[in-house]
């Protein structure tokens, strides 16, 4: 843990992201397990992702921006406002612009642009629309511990990663299970549920190399990837879970994940 403590900001988020990286490709492959979890299994689980993200998003994103802001002499709510609904609407256009296609809808019912891309490719873009907000949020987490504020630290950062992590296995199901079902091979599913998670350590890197440059951009920073993770929440996740008449068993996931990323983000943060 002390090698890990003195590598620079940019290989943490790298390692962090890694790890959820690895979570979403342990998740698919649960492809090759005789036994397939039923849709019950599967609602809930999707909606203890939503919870996480949730949860994430409070207690590890937009909580830090208000503090670090107060901390700077600025509003506390200015960069919070700013960052989160920029947030939205950046993950707004890639969702309007990206072709990608929903679980359980058919083809002709696709997003974004107009393609000739195959089903296979439309549903795991649909899923890596939930990843990018999740990296950029650890990257941005672990790069803000740079700095130093008593706002953001190590062990927080490390809770959010866990968190994520945590809720990727569910997510790479939701992935490799469907295309299984759809005449995929085993080893074609375990490909694409575990290719979807792969712009994790991207964005990761990322988010933790742009907070890097100036200390100012860090609160709206958080935010953004907050405001990113709640749209994917909102327009994706949680009408994921609810589609297959599941509502209340999926709920009660979103009101388990909450919990469980509140438990580690205030225990561990």
């Amino acid at each position: 843990m002390e090698s890990f403590v003195l590598l620079h900001p940019v290989l943490q988020a790298l390692i962090g992201t890694l790890f959820t990286w690895g979570m979403t490709a342990a998740g698919s492959g649960m492809v090759y397990v005789s036994k397939e979890p039923g849709q019950k299994t599967l609602d809930v689980m999707l909606g203890f992702a939503a919870g996480v993200m949730i949860a994430a998003s409070y207690w590890s994103l937009l909580a830090p921006a208000i503090e670090m802001s107060e901390e700077m002499g600025i509003p506390g709510w200015l960069p919070a406002a700013i960052g989160f609904l920029a947030g939205g609407g950046a993950l707004r256009l890639v969702d309007r612009y990206l072709p990608h296609l929903h679980l359980g809808l058919p083809t002709s019912e696709a997003e974004g642009v107009h393609t000739r891309w195959k089903r296979t490719t439309l549903l795991v873009l649909a899923i890596t629309l939930h990843n990018i907000p999740e990296g950029l949020a650890v990257g941005v987490g672990f790069g803000a511990v740079a700095y130093g504020l008593p706002s953001a630290s190590l062990a927080g950062a490390v809770a959010l990663a866990l968190g994520i992590g945590i809720q990727n296995f569910p997510e790479g199901m939701a992935v490799s299970l469907p295309l299984r079902r759809e005449g995929l091979s085993q080893g074609k599913s375990f490909m694409y549920g575990q290719l979807s998670g792969v712009v994790e350590p991207i964005a990761g890197v990322i988010g933790a190399a742009i907070v890097g440059i100036s200390r100012p951009i860090l609160p709206y920073a958080l935010a953004f990837a907050a405001g990113a993770m709640i749209f994917v929440v909102v327009e994706e996740v949680i009408p994921e879970s609810q589609q297959s008449g599941n509502g209340d068993l999926a709920t009660m996931g979103v009101m388990l994940g909450f919990t469980v990323m509140m438990i580690l983000d205030v225990a561990l943060g």
